[in-house]
């Protein structure tokens, strides 16, 4: 049993919509690398969040 194929799809387009990076560069990361990407972007947009509120 591999990891779901929605997650897989999940993690590629949000970093693809945020970074812009090609189907080719995130598919060839390891799922855990992913994983730290889609944290990470998450926490861009948590502290632009708190930011725009004030």
């Amino acid at each position: 049993m591999g990891y779901p194929l929605d997650k897989i799809y999940e993690e590629v387009a949000f970093i693809a919509y945020h970074f812009n990076w090609s189907h080719a560069e995130i598919m060839n990361m390891e799922h855990s690398e992913r994983a730290i990407w889609c944290e990470e972007i998450s926490e861009i947009n948590r502290k632009l969040n708190v930011a725009r509120e004030g």
